[in-house]
């Protein structure tokens, strides 16, 4: 019997997860994954003086280093990396399920971050470390038209892809209205919101609340932003326009603080 095709496709897309690594680059994004026991590590490439740097972290992590000259470099990285030496080939983090990841633990009101086709590695890299520093519990965004994992996305977050749960979801609407169910507020950042944060958090801080960017020029799709509860903005007092996506977030994480 012929397997319908949305079977076929999803065993396709089972077997593609399974063989996708990525390669991790430069000396605290490398030292963070190797002292990571969630990411599976496969091959470690370093130079001598790399490998002097990391040599508790590699020990820790019991994965044995190739020795490479720095002139011959071979880690497959894209040119003009900046690898300080160290190149972590490596398995993508699996933070389960978003139910499980986002639901708090009952004693604080959680904080998540939905990030609707923010496709830059370096700004997802960003808002990673945000939304550690402001204790959020996870960054989503969709499988496709959004950034991945990558070297270029580890190394400008700092090791906050080890810490900070980066979600990828298959549909952000679908999420929200899941995120809702489990009493999620929802926020979406938009240059025409009719209030402040502030405002829309006046006498409700202790509420989980989910705050949703879009990318920079298009900003939130229409049914993203259909599917907020408020559209909020953050005022400006200067005609200079609108915040980068990363400084949004991190100003959105700080304006929505229980403590507030």
């Amino acid at each position: 019997m012929k397997k319908p095709k949305w079977v076929v496709e999803k065993e396709r897309g089972k077997k593609a997860d399974a063989a996708e690594t990525l390669w991790l680059f430069g000396i605290h994004a490398v030292r963070d994954a190797l002292l990571n026991p969630a990411r599976q590590k496969l091959r470690l490439i370093l130079t001598r003086n790399a490998a002097d740097r990391l040599g508790e972290a590699v020990d820790l992590s019991g994965i044995t280093p190739e020795i490479v000259d720095a002139r011959a470099f071979n880690a497959p990285l894209d040119p003009g990396s900046v690898h300080q030496g160290a190149a972590l080939e490596a398995k993508p983090l699996d933070w389960g399920p978003v139910a499980e990841r986002c639901l708090g633990d009952g004693q604080s009101a959680p904080r998540v971050l939905l990030l609707d086709r923010v496709t830059d590695p370096h700004n997802v890299g960003a808002i990673l470390r945000s939304a550690e520093v402001f204790g959020a519990l996870a960054v989503i965004g969709t499988r496709h038209h959004s950034a991945p994992e990558t070297g270029a996305l580890a190394k400008t977050a700092s090791g906050a892809l080890e810490r900070q749960p980066y979600l990828r979801v298959r549909n952000l609407a679908d999420t929200m209205v899941e995120l809702r169910a489990m009493g999620y507020l929802l926020l979406g950042l938009d240059g025409q919101g009719e209030g402040d944060i502030d405002s829309a958090l006046s006498g409700k801080r202790d509420r989980a609340v989910a705050l949703v960017l879009g990318a920079e020029g298009p900003g939130l799709r229409e049914r993203t932003r259909e599917t907020c509860d408020a559209l909020v903005r953050i005022p400006a007092l200067g005609d200079f326009g609108s915040l980068n996506v990363s400084n949004a977030a991190a100003v959105a994480l700080y304006a929505s603080r229980v403590g507030g």
